[in-house]
């Protein structure tokens, strides 16, 4: 069942939203909380975003960001701003699409069906988000999540990259020059205390999961995945 989160602190609108996509089967969830969307976000998992652009704290085009740090599902800006600038910056900061309201379901549903269709189905593209699994384990790199045993842990980018690398040359070993040049960018310097560091942290995540000995040592080589039986 696709999943469908929306982001709107207009209680009525967000009800009758919701209550018309599970007419159609969705699987629906309301953000309550306009602090910790990302959190929210996480834990949902959803296909697609239904968002408005004033919310608490922070604005849509701000959490549209926050989002495209960690995933490429479509996101459709819901909004009473008529505007032009405001679609454009709708698009600029990472949405799909640009409902006007007051809207009717119908066109609402259109919409939905559209990107549902080039995100992942008839249309999509080879451009569809990339998951590496091995042994039950589930990396997203452009979410920077791993999964197992239905648990999920986030990942900070540098944590990320040792994970894809080591899940890439499973059931080899990442070497660790290897690891220090895939973590080295233009503004960071990175050394072999630094690529330590960031094992560490790997594990832990991994532990998080339940996944105690994931990464094993080898001397003088690097680090090599280990997968329970």
């Amino acid at each position: 069942m696709e999943k469908i989160l929306i982001i709107e602190d207009d209680v009525k609108i967000a009800k009758h939203l919701a209550s018309h996509l599970k007419k159609y089967n969705y699987e629906v969830h309301v953000a309550t909380d306009f602090e910790r969307i990302m959190d929210t976000f996480r834990e949902f998992q959803p296909n697609l975003v239904l968002l408005d652009i004033n919310l608490p704290s922070f604005d849509g085009f701000y959490w549209c960001r926050q989002i495209r740090v960690e995933s490429i599902c479509p996101v459709i800006f819901i909004s009473a701003r008529i505007g032009e600038m405001d679609q454009v910056m709708a698009i600029e900061n990472g949405g799909d699409d640009y409902i006007m309201k007051p809207f009717h379901p119908d066109v609402v549903m259109a919409k939905i069906r559209s990107q549902m269709r080039r995100a992942y189905g008839e249309y999509a593209t080879s451009h569809k988000e990339r998951v590496m699994e091995k042994g039950g384990i589930q990396f997203y790199p452009e979410r920077l999540t791993l999964h197992y045993s239905g648990n999920m842990v986030v990942l900070t980018k540098k944590e990320a990259d040792i994970v894809e690398s080591i899940l890439d040359r499973y059931p080899r070993v990442a070497g660790r020059e290897d690891l220090l040049e895939k973590i080295w960018d233009d503004q960071t310097y990175v050394d072999e205390n630094t690529l330590n560091v960031n094992v560490a942290r790997v594990r832990k995540k991994f532990a998080e999961l339940g996944l105690h000995d994931a990464i094993e040592t080898v001397r003088g080589a690097g680090y090599r995945l280990q997968i329970p039986d």
